[in-house]
């Protein structure tokens, strides 16, 4: 059964005390990890946060367009091993938690849920074989032949997807490690899907459509990942018409600068992927939208400039209000479309936006 998300972080600060979660025996993220696929689709139950990130635009068969966001987060209370292990089905080893939004880009209206289960009774939980992620009646499987299958059914909106890999994996950051800040473990082991055919069934406001289009999968594991320092993030995936993929992110600091742990990946239409420093790209944010629900902030435009792959781009919000107002924090993702150039060619593409730390503290990644 569900519980509200102040009963299960009580739980979980009972559960672990007050010790720090290096010292509560988690791992941490660190260069040299070795991806191996099927086997990194799975759950990683030694790191302390873990999630499986998937984003997408759809088109239905009248042409009617969707965003849509189905995460499955697992954060763990009690590592394996640990002194506080323990064989009761009572006993919280993982919160599990599931944000699922759809943006009904046609009417301009979105729809946001989020789900939080101990997962005592084996409602909710985490694999690493064909079933990867479930909570209530959402869920993520693999395939034999590889291919995902995505439900999600919460607040009388639905999906149902099968989504198939048009690119291999890509492994982001430098020797296997996405580092975010300064210090050991301040990083996560982070992989992406950049392309998936999606197809399958989309419902929104009693209506069912038929659905195609494209996805992106991400999945990171971690035990810390922002510094004291940080206040929040912006993340981008976009896929462009030219067959090239983008993910960015710009970390940023309390003083109101960008992180040099800012990074990002150009993956070239044959799937090869070239990682970029901060150095090597802007995000300029323009167009601010702010919040009648929370007053936050948040840029509708950005500008990005990667000047060694002749990129420059804009990308825009497909609809300004796509803020997930959730307890205890609340965050932008929504889709958007971008319109630019690569090395003076024109190029388009649509792809989604992340936007943090603009409502208030990233609760569970900030640094101990």
């Amino acid at each position: 059964m569900s519980r509200s998300i102040v009963e299960i972080l009580a739980i979980a600060a009972l559960a672990v005390g007050p010790a720090r979660a290096a010292d509560a025996g988690w791992e941490v993220a660190r260069p040299g990890w070795r991806y191996a696929f099927p086997r990194d689709h799975g759950s990683h139950p030694a790191f302390k946060t873990e999630w499986w990130y998937f984003t997408g635009n759809l088109r239905g068969d009248d042409g009617r367009e969707f965003g849509y966001q189905l995460t499955f987060f697992r954060i763990g209370v009690i590592p394996p091993g640990g002194k506080l292990e323990a064989t009761s089905r009572f006993v919280v080893r993982n919160i599990a938690m599931v944000h699922f939004a759809i943006s009904d880009l046609g009417a301009r209206k979105f729809h946001f849920e989020q789900l939080l289960s101990r997962g005592a009774y084996g409602d909710a939980g985490f694999g690493d074989g064909g079933r990867l992620a479930w909570l209530d009646e959402c869920s993520l499987d693999l395939g034999s032949d590889g291919k995902f299958r995505l439900i999600g059914r919460a607040g009388g909106q639905s999906l149902d997807l099968t989504l198939s890999s048009i690119k291999p994996p890509v492994i982001h950051g430098i020797d296997g490690l996405s580092r975010k800040a300064d210090g050991p473990g301040r990083a996560s082991q982070y992989y992406s899907f950049t392309r998936l055919a999606t197809m399958g069934t989309l419902g929104v406001d009693g209506a069912t459509h038929s659905v195609q289009g494209e996805s992106w999968f991400d999945h990171e594991w971690a035990t810390n990942q922002l510094g004291a320092d940080q206040v929040g993030w912006d993340w981008l995936s976009l896929q462009l018409d030219d067959g090239t993929d983008l993910m960015l992110f710009q970390i940023r600091k309390k003083n109101g600068g960008t992180d040099k742990w800012s990074s990002g990946t150009v993956i070239s239409p044959d799937g090869k992927a070239t990682h970029l420093a901060a150095s090597e790209f802007t995000l300029e944010p323009s167009h601010v939208w702010r919040s009648p629900a929370t007053a936050a902030a948040y840029p509708e435009q950005w500008h990005i400039a990667i000047p060694g792959s002749g990129i420059d781009l804009t990308a825009t919000a497909r609809m300004a209000d796509q803020e997930l107002n959730l307890r205890p924090t609340a965050y932008w993702e929504g889709a958007i479309s971008v319109t630019g150039s690569r090395s003076g060619a024109p190029v388009r593409g649509k792809g989604y936006l992340e936007m943090t730390g603009y409502a208030g503290q990233v609760t569970g990644l900030k640094g101990q």
